[in-house]
């Protein structure tokens, strides 16, 4: 029967965590296991900063060549929407950050309860940008699959618009790709936090977890602020 194992203290509370958590038989200690897994998944993450900063050099080079259609078609996005989705997904970074926590003091009942909290901010970002590409959509501003591009300020720049939204759907498809994968690895955890016999065994995978979801939000930070407002003022 599983049980919750609640500790005290923040310092202590980590290293009991660790504890708790099964060590590999290649691995000599539970630390080793920890700096190995952490030091993998932060190489994994460089990968995926070289492979985002692609994109953010693509946009800052076409941005130089089409300023004005940028311009123009960034001001077409609702910053509004963009700043409520943004304080979301901050939000589920924070009930992240406390599963993680909760998992290394035991506490299951708050780790599923977070882990569920930060699945459902995240289905409510996706939700929301859903509906900004289908609005997008509507009015002709999704320059694929041979669909009808239309562009009220005219032809001269056209062509920079919809290089524009090409990257808009691109780049913000790509985040949404990574959130959908975040989203159904938590779902796993859910599973392993309400199975474990102790929950601190799960709090090592959690915690590496936790750096991927704090990395996919540490992107739109960078991608709200390009797409959104830049050109605003």
């Amino acid at each position: 029967m599983p049980t919750d194992h609640s500790q005290s203290t923040t310092a202590p509370v980590v290293d009991s965590a660790l504890e708790a958590v099964p060590v590999a038989s290649h691995f000599d200690s539970a630390k080793q296991q920890h700096d190995s897994v952490m030091l993998g998944m932060w190489l994994f993450l460089v990968t995926e900063i070289m492979f985002f900063g692609g994109a953010f050099a693509a946009y800052t080079i076409y941005r130089i060549y089409y300023g004005e259609a940028f311009h123009l078609a960034s001001r077409t996005l609702d910053a509004m929407v963009g700043t409520v989705n943004t304080l979301v997904l901050l939000t589920s970074s924070l009930t992240m950050v406390l599963a993680v926590d909760a998992s290394e003091k035991g506490k299951r009942g708050l780790t599923i309860g977070y882990i569920v909290a930060t699945l459902v901010l995240g289905g409510i970002f996706l939700g929301v940008k859903a509906g900004e590409y289908q609005h997008k959509f509507h009015e002709h501003h999704a320059p694929m699959l041979g669909l009808p591009f239309h562009w009220e300020p005219g032809p001269a720049t056209e062509g920079g618009a919809k290089l524009f939204f090409g990257l808009y759907f691109g780049m913000t498809g790509l985040h949404a790709l990574h959130m959908v994968i975040g989203m159904a690895i938590l779902g796993i955890f859910i599973v392993r936090c309400a199975i474990a016999k102790d929950v601190r065994a799960r709090s090592q995978g959690l915690e590496v977890m936790g750096l991927y979801w704090h990395f996919v939000d540490i992107v739109w930070i960078f991608l709200f602020p390009l797409l959104y407002l830049i050109d605003r003022t």
